[in-house]
């Protein structure tokens, strides 16, 4: 196809596409002319993981050109490349603690991750996520220890093992692969996050409401 055809197919504009050609973020097409390239279904996929990253998962074109180079790499396994997005995703972690306190967390969160028999790299960026809800947590006056947090970290392993792991495609190209943990990642994550609200407000009716809904008179 051509570069309209494949704007056509993606709904990218064509200055964007030659945009991330440039950039080295969408490889080359097939030259047909000095002028004119063929595109394929390849590009196409290409481009849905560009605007899913850029879209969904809020990515910087730097941050998208280190995915698509661990993407293109077939020394890396899937593993690898899943947490090459993954990392990407995680927001960067400023410690708002002194010294003590900020290796103190750190220490509980990584006592966490291994008492959980979890495999997560060292250098994780949610390993520092995690200090920080520690730190938060122990200066808001709540629990923040291994067992208070122990029932988010098992519905958090059912959910990843029981429905999103499996909706990862194994059988396509990488491409699909990481879209669909991008996807995963920053969808399901705010759907946890909006259904803790609904059900925090259905059971707070129950156990504390005497008047109507907060939408009722």
């Amino acid at each position: 196809m051509r570069i309209s055809e494949l704007s056509a197919a993606s709904g990218v504009p064509i200055p964007t596409i030659k945009y991330y050609l440039r950039e080295g973020l969408l490889p080359a097409g097939e030259q047909t002319s000095a002028t004119r390239a063929r595109y394929g279904e390849e590009h196409v996929r290409r481009l849905r993981l560009i605007r899913a990253l850029l879209e969904v998962g809020r990515l910087s074109i730097a941050s998208i050109g280190k995915v698509m180079a661990a993407v293109d790499d077939e020394n890396l396994d899937l593993h690898h490349v899943l947490g090459t997005a993954q990392y990407a995703l995680a927001p960067a972690v400023e410690p708002q603690a002194s010294g003590e306190e900020w290796a103190r967390a750190r220490a509980e969160a990584d006592t966490m991750i291994t008492d959980l028999g979890w495999r997560v790299d060292p250098d994780a960026p949610a390993r520092d996520e995690l200090a920080q809800a520690i730190i938060t947590l122990g200066r808001l006056g709540m629990p923040a220890g291994g067992e208070a947090l122990r029932p988010y970290a098992d519905a958090a392993l059912r959910l990843v093992t029981e429905h999103e792991i499996g909706a990862i495609p194994l059988d396509g190209p990488r491409e699909a692969a990481v879209e669909a943990m991008v996807l995963g990642t920053v969808v399901h994550g705010r759907v946890l996050d909006i259904m803790r609200r609904l059900a925090h407000e259905s059971v707070s009716a129950g156990v504390f409401g005497t008047r109507p809904h907060m939408g009722q008179k």
